[in-house]
């Protein structure tokens, strides 16, 4: 007959095992468009889990290329395009968008701020400041190529784009003016507002603005698939809404089960 205190080490054992076999250490790709946000959600969902999470930032655009190439993270943190991209080639699984933002105009801290208040207000602004930072649309960031097509419709591309400051690929254009480098930024709120020593004037009006979904889900294949499932569920909690909200993002709640499921 087994010892009751020897069988229960055993169990116990056997438990703590499962527990480290149940942890994962989850390679992410993510989109800097939620990057504030994730890097604040990150230990709050590691503490929750036991999981743990390594992340590579940069655009959508360029992660979703490096995933069709044949990069394979476990998870892609990304806009809800350019995952409906990757689903429709078999690479990953769409599930529910978890967050929206839209474009905002930043100004160097306690500088004048210009009117953007309608988008004739907006078309003025840009044609009169000196210099405007926004990302590189060769890049692929959302934010840059519609910027660069809605100046195109404005009718004041090349007066743009001859005052144009691009940050690096993946990089924040309200850095620059933080800096001193330009008088504008433009990108997605929550990118710009995480920036230390500039003044948020406001999200661009009408239908100047673009508004951006982000979405999360598990890439095609990942031995780690139940933990990043679990990170898709977090992102839905009323834990990471709270944080969204605060860094300039809208949350959107997960889609209502279908009846008799």
């Amino acid at each position: 007959m087994k010892r009751p205190g020897l069988a229960c080490a055993v169990a116990a054992l056997m438990l703590a095992h499962a527990g480290i076999a149940r942890a994962a250490e989850l390679k992410v790709f993510s989109t800097i468009g939620v990057q504030a946000a994730l890097e604040e959600l990150t230990p709050k969902f590691e503490a929750a889990s036991g999981h743990k999470l390594a992340i590579t930032w940069s655009t959508a655009a360029v992660l979703a290329k490096r995933v069709q190439a044949g990069d394979t993270p476990d998870l892609v943190v990304l806009t809800r395009a350019s995952l409906d991209a990757l689903a429709r080639d078999g690479k990953a699984t769409a599930d529910a968008t978890f967050a929206s933002s839209g474009m905002g105009l930043v100004v160097k801290k306690g500088a004048a701020k210009p009117d953007i208040s309608t988008p004739e207000a907006f078309k003025a602004a840009l044609v009169n400041a000196k210099s405007i930072a926004y990302s590189d649309p060769a890049h692929g960031g959302a934010s840059g190529v519609f910027l660069s097509k809605l100046v195109e419709r404005l009718g004041i591309a090349d007066q743009v784009k001859a005052k144009a400051k691009h940050p690096p690929q993946g990089g924040n254009a309200a850095e620059i003016v933080a800096r001193g480098e330009a008088e504008l930024a433009i990108q997605q709120v929550p990118e710009v507002i995480s920036v230390a020593g500039i003044d948020f004037v406001g999200e661009l009006p009408g239908d100047t603005n673009n508004i951006t979904a982000f979405a999360a889900g598990p890439v095609t294949g990942t031995k780690n698939e139940d933990a990043a499932k679990a990170m898709v569920r977090f992102l839905h909690s009323g834990e990471a809404a709270a944080v969204f909200k605060a860094r300039g993002l809208t949350p959107v709640a997960p889609p209502a089960p279908a009846k008799g499921s």
